[in-house]
C-alpha cells in the first residue's frame, strides 16, 4: 500500500504489520520471488546476445591464424609478449589486411595517422576482428576521424603538469601519489587520458628520475599507497619492476603498492610466471587493469587473471564510461558480473574525462546515472562498481550517485529503493 507523506508517496506495507500464519507469509513470499523475477525478465532476454570472448572462441581462433600467416610466425610467438609489442599494427595499409574499410575509412585513417600515433597488438587485432564494424572494441583500438577534427577539451584535464612535485610523480591527495613511469602501451586506447604523452616512441622514464622519485615518497611520510602506472606499467621489464617494487616495499610508511595495466585486457601474454614471481614478492599488492567491453573477457584474460590471483594480487576494474562502447546497461550489467568470474572486482566506473579528440565517446552524466540505477539492487553489490567523475583542474575523484536519501525530518529519513518505492526510516 501506498500513502501520501508531505506530498510523497510513501510505501507502507501492512501486510507486514499483520498477525498472519505462515501458510498466509509464503504465499506472499512466492508473490514476491514473482515480482523479482519480472524486474530481471529484460536482462535476461538479451544476455547471451551480449558476446564475451569466450563466446567467440572459434571466429578468435581463425583472426589468430591469419595474423600469424601474415607474419610467418609461430604459436610460440603468439605467446610471447616481447613478440606482440614488436608486431603492432600501426598502418592503415597492414589493417585493411585484416578489417574491411571502405576507401573513405583508408583516406580519413591515413590522416589521423599523419598527426596521432596509433597501435594494436596481435592480440587485440584478433579481437576486433571478432567485433563488428565501429562496435565496441573496434572504437577503442581504432583511430576516428573526429580526433583530429574535434576543438573541444584540453590536453591535460587533470592538469597533471600542475600537480608534479617531483620528477614522474602526481600528487592530488593527502596519503598516496603516483609514479608514472613510461609512455609504453600494448594499444593506444583511443579514449585515453594521457594522449599527449604517446609522442612518436616508446619511453621509459629514466633511473635517476625514478630514483627522485622514490625519495620523495621517502621524505614525505604520509604518504602510504603508491600507484605506479603509466602508460602501462607492467610494460616495464622484469628487473626494472623487480627493483622499483623492492625499493618501494622497503619504504616503511608505504602500506600499499598499486599497479595500473591493462595488459590482461590488451596483452594478456605479458602475465607470465616469471612476472607473477616478482609481484609475488611485495604485498600488498593491489592491481587494476580496465575492461570496458564483453568482448575483452577472453581465456586468454583469464588465464592472466588467474596467474595474478594466485600471486596474491588484488585485483579490481576501472571501467571508462564510452558512447558506442558500454553506454548502455546491459551491456555493463554483463560485463561486470562476467569480471566476477574472473575474481576482478569492478571498482569504479569513470566518466570519460574531456581530453582533446575524444568528444565523440563522451556520454551524458544522466547516461551514467542510468547505469547505476540498473546496476544497485538489479544485481549484486559487488558487481556495482562507483561512478566518478575528475574534478577538473586536478581536484581529484568526485563519485556521483542517484539520491537514495529524500529528506530527514527529525530522527525519521526518507529512503528510495533500488525499486523506486518511498520509505520513511526512523533512527534512534
Amino acid at each position: 500500500m501506498a500513502i501520501k507523506h508531505d506530498e510523497i508517496t510513501v510505501y507502507h506495507p501492512e501486510h507486514l504489520h499483520q498477525n498472519n500464519d505462515a501458510a498466509t507469509r509464503r504465499q506472499h513470499a512466492l508473490k514476491r520471488a514473482s515480482e523479482l523475477k519480472g524486474k530481471i525478465k529484460d536482462y535476461l532476454t538479451v544476455k547471451d546476445k551480449i558476446y564475451t570472448g569466450f563466446d567467440l572462441v572459434e571466429k578468435y581462433n581463425e583472426a589468430r591464424s591469419r595474423i600469424l600467416n601474415y607474419f610467418n610466425a609461430s604459436d610460440e610467438d603468439w605467446i610471447d609478449w616481447r613478440w606482440q609489442l614488436r608486431r603492432r599494427i600501426s598502418t592503415v595499409d597492414q589493417l585493411s589486411q585484416f578489417v574491411d574499410l571502405t576507401d573513405k575509412e583508408k583516406e580519413e585513417l591515413n590522416k589521423v595517422s599523419g598527426q596521432l600515433r596509433w597501435a594494436l597488438s596481435p592480440y587485440y587485432l584478433a579481437l576486433v576482428m571478432c567485433d563488428k564494424p565501429h562496435g565496441g572494441v573496434w572504437l577503442q583500438s581504432i583511430p576516428s576521424y573526429q580526433e583530429i577534427t574535434d576543438t573541444n577539451g584540453s590536453e591535460d584535464p587533470m592538469a597533471e603538469g600542475w600537480t608534479s612535485p617531483a620528477p614522474c610523480v602526481t600528487r592530488r591527495y593527502p596519503d598516496r601519489m603516483i609514479i608514472n613511469v613510461t609512455n609504453r602501451c600494448a594499444m593506444f586506447c583511443r579514449h585515453c587520458q594521457r594522449r599527449r604523452n604517446i609522442g612518436n616512441r616508446d619511453t621509459n622514464r629514466n633511473r635517476r628520475d625514478l630514483e627522485a622519485a622514490i625519495q620523495y615518497v621517502k621524505e614525505n611520510e604520509e604518504i602510504r599507497d603508491v600507484l605506479v602506472t603509466g602508460g602501462d606499467a607492467l610494460l616495464l621489464s622484469d628487473k626494472t619492476l623487480d627493483w622499483l617494487l623492492g625499493e618501494l616495499h622497503k619504504i616503511p610508511h608505504v602500506e600499499i603498492k598499486r599497479i595500473g595495466t591493462r595488459t590482461p585486457v590488451t596483452l594478456p601474454q605479458r602475465i607470465t610466471p616469471e612476472l607473477c614471481a616478482i609481484l609475488e614478492k611485495y604485498p600488498p599488492l593491489y592491481i587494476n587493469t580496465q575492461f570496458n567491453h564483453p568482448l575483452e573477457i577472453t581465456p586468454e584474460a583469464k588465464e592472466a587473471c588467474d596467474r595474478l590471483v594466485k600471486a596474491g594480487v588484488v585485483l579490481g576494474n576501472q571501467a571508462v564510461l564510452l558512447r558506442g562502447v558500454n553506454n548502455d546497461p546491459h551491456v555493463m550489467k554483463k560485463l561486470n558480473q562476467e569480471l566476477l568470474k574472473l575474481r576482478v572486482r569492478p571498482y569504479y566506473i569513470f566518466h570519460a574525462k574531456n581530453v582533446k579528440g575524444t568528444s565523440h565517446f563522451i556520454t551524458s552524466i544522466d547516461e551514467g546515472l542510468e547505469i547505476m540505477e540498473h546496476l544497485r539492487g538489479y544485481t549484486s553489490g559487488l558487481a556495482v562498481p562507483t561512478y566518478i567523475i575528475n574534478a577538473p583542474y586536478g581536484n581529484g575523484k568526485t563519485p556521483i550517485a542517484p539520491n537514495y536519501m529524500l529528506g530527514k525530518k527529525g530522527n525519521q529519513i526518507l529512503l528510495r529503493t533500488w525499486e523506486n518505492k518511498i520509505i520513511p526510516y526512523e533512527t534512534p
